[in-house]
C-alpha cells in the first residue's frame, strides 16, 4: 500500500482468525499506538476475537482538527480512510462478514472509524465510537452511499469534550440514523475527553453480540 501511512504496520491480538468468532479494527487516538489501544482487549475481555490495530505514520491519523476543512488534513486523512479500508478488505477476503466485524476507535481513532463507515455503509457487527464524530468542516453534507442495516452504532462522548463539539456528535447520530443504523448516543455531562466505564461496559454488550454469532458454526471457539 503507499500513501501517507503505507507500512506502518498493524498490530494484532486475541485469537486466531481461523478460530475467531469474528474481528475487531481498533483505531487509535492521536499520539497513541496501536500497542496502546491494543491494551483494551484485556479490558474488553473477548479472548474470541481477533484484533487489528493499524499504526498511523508518528502516532497522527491526520494533522488538523477532524472539522477543519479537509484539504488541511491531506494526504493524510484519505491514507488513513485507505488503510482502514485495506483492513476491512481483508478481513472480507479472509473469511470475516462485515457483520461479525467491529470497527471501534477512540478520539481521533473514533472519528475515523466512523467516517470509514459512513464512506461504506453496511450491516457491521458495530461501530463504537469514543470521544470522536464524523470528519468534515461546519456545513458537511454526508451523501447515503448505501443502508447499515441496523448495524449498532454506539457514540459516547462528554458535553464539555475540549477536542469534540458537541453539535458535531448529535449530527453524526442523526446522519447514522437516517441511513439505517441503529444508533445509541451518549453524553456524558462534565466527563472530559477519555473513557468511562459506561462506554466499556457498552461496547462489551455488542462484542458479546458479535461474539454469539459464533465462529463460523464452530461450536469449538475458545469463549473469553
Amino acid at each position: 500500500m503507499s500513501g501517507w501511512h503505507a507500512d506502518q504496520g498493524i498490530a494484532e491480538a486475541g485469537t486466531s482468525l481461523a478460530e475467531a468468532a469474528g474481528a475487531v479494527v481498533l483505531l487509535h487516538g492521536r499520539g497513541a499506538t496501536a500497542g496502546s489501544i491494543l491494551g483494551l482487549t484485556s479490558v474488553l475481555g473477548r479472548h474470541d476475537l481477533t484484533y487489528r490495530a493499524p499504526q498511523a505514520r508518528g502516532g497522527t491519523w491526520y494533522p488538523d482538527r477532524f472539522v477543519a476543512p479537509f484539504e488541511h488534513n491531506e494526504p493524510a486523512l484519505s491514507s488513513a480512510l485507505a488503510v482502514v479500508g485495506g483492513v476491512l478488505d481483508d478481513l472480507e477476503a479472509e473469511g470475516v462478514e462485515p457483520e461479525r466485524t467491529v470497527l471501534l476507535g477512540f478520539s481521533q481513532g473514533a472519528c475515523l472509524a466512523l467516517e470509514s463507515a459512513v464512506r461504506r455503509p453496511r450491516r457491521y457487527g458495530a461501530v463504537i465510537a469514543w470521544s470522536g464524530g464524523l470528519i468534515g468542516p461546519p456545513a458537511t453534507e454526508w451523501p447515503a452511499r448505501g443502508a447499515f442495516d441496523g448495524a449498532p452504532v454506539f457514540l459516547g462522548c462528554s458535553d464539555v469534550d475540549p477536542h469534540v463539539p458537541l453539535w458535531r456528535v448529535e449530527e453524526s447520530a442523526k446522519v447514522f440514523q437516517s441511513q439505517g443504523a441503529a444508533v445509541d448516543r451518549r453524553i456524558y455531562p462534565g466527563f472530559g475527553h477519555g473513557v468511562n466505564d459506561d462506554e466499556i461496559g457498552a461496547a462489551k454488550v455488542l462484542l458479546e453480540g458479535v461474539a454469539g454469532q459464533g465462529a463460523r458454526g464452530d461450536s469449538t471457539a475458545p469463549v473469553g
